[in-house]
């Protein structure tokens, strides 16, 4: 295929006309007004405006202005001081666990319809840490005992001026480690027990405060005894 030159002409026009089309989207657009700004704050007890914001204003409360129009467009609060953002986090915090406990109670109220059903899920938590308690006080009944035994062998062998074999001596210290940590996890299951309790107690009061709340009522009934006493 032979391409044609355009006459001379026709070539002109041809090019004026193909770049006054291409020129003409940009000759439309206009350039978008730069959004300046303009910072106001106080300072030693002056007003301060100005279109470049200094680094000692940056942590001040200030209002930031349109230049173009007048208005204002963003409020900026002071930096907060060490003190203050510590103060911020454990108000907020303690927000949260008032928050929590809140919803706890609440979805305690829709949970146990009336008082019974209340001690009985306790009753059940009781339970266990009772038995618990029965199978750690049961455990170190025999160990105690398993271990006096042994003692008495080695002291029968000792007054007859004979030695304690390397076996019965391992076996001695094995047997007090493990009582020692038994009566430690004794330990822990009566603090435990006592912890129940408390959480029973106030489990029910707030939940007896809350039914009444709902009802209208005002009547305080005494609390019951703890269950697992």
């Amino acid at each position: 295929m032979q391409l044609r030159t355009l006459p001379n002409r026709w070539t002109l026009p041809l090019l004026a006309a193909a770049l006054a089309v291409g020129a003409g989207p940009l000759a439309n657009a206009q350039p978008k007004p730069s959004e300046k700004k303009l910072y106001c704050w106080d300072e030693g007890g002056r007003r301060i405006c100005s279109d470049a914001l200094p680094a000692s204003a940056v942590g001040r409360q200030r209002t930031e202005f349109d230049q173009n129009t007048g208005t204002a467009v963003k409020h900026v609060a002071r930096a907060l001081t060490a003190e203050e953002s510590a103060r911020a986090a454990i108000e907020e915090e303690a927000q949260k666990i008032e928050a929590q406990r809140k919803r706890r109670e609440m979805a305690m109220v829709a949970s146990y319809e009336t008082e019974e059903d209340l001690k009985r899920a306790f009753r059940d938590r009781f339970e266990l840490v009772e038995e618990s308690l029965k199978g750690s006080a049961l455990a170190l009944t025999n160990l105690h005992d398993s271990l006096i035994s042994l003692l008495r062998q080695a002291n029968e062998l000792e007054l007859q001026s004979k030695p304690v074999g390397k076996p019965v001596r391992e076996k001695i210290l094995s047997q007090h480690a493990e009582l020692q940590a038994l009566r430690a996890l004794k330990q822990r299951q009566e603090i435990e027990r006592e912890t129940l309790n408390a959480d029973f107690q106030d489990a029910m009061s707030r939940y007896r405060t809350l039914k009444q709340a709902q009802n209208g009522g005002t009547t305080r009934t005494p609390l019951p005894a703890p269950i697992g006493g």
